[in-house]
């Protein structure tokens, strides 16, 4: 089964800026919709945004609407994550995982990866 692997986490301090990364070698991530999670400690994961295949149309929950941006590059088979203007309450892990559309729920949504780690300091 194919799997995506994310890169890209950091510590950050409030206000900062990150780029997420996630790829795979197993699957064409044009012809899928892609979603980024999140998972913070004691609570459950979460989607925060989703491309959909083809027309690539974005996808952001209401709280990182307008600070996060989702974009992919074909050639790469890569799906990024940029992430503006962070809070410490977007610390998490971060995962990526591919379906066949951006339904908003976790479980329409395989081939996760281990996550990448965000720390965001107040």
């Amino acid at each position: 089964q194919s799997q995506f692997v994310e890169s890209g986490g950091d510590s950050v301090q409030f206000g900062g800026s990150l780029t997420l990364s996630c790829t795979t070698s197993g699957l064409n991530v044009e012809h899928h919709a892609i979603g980024w999670f999140r998972q913070a400690p004691g609570k459950e994961r979460e989607g925060v945004a989703c491309i959909s295949s083809g027309d690539s149309v974005p996808n952001y929950v209401p709280s990182v609407k307008g600070r996060f941006t989702i974009s992919r590059d074909n050639a790469k088979n890569t799906v990024y994550l940029q992430m503006n203007s962070l809070t410490p309450e977007d610390t998490a892990v971060y995962y990526c995982a591919s379906g066949r559309w951006c339904s908003g729920y976790t479980r329409d949504f395989g081939s996760w990866g281990q996550g990448t780690q965000v720390t965001v300091s107040s």
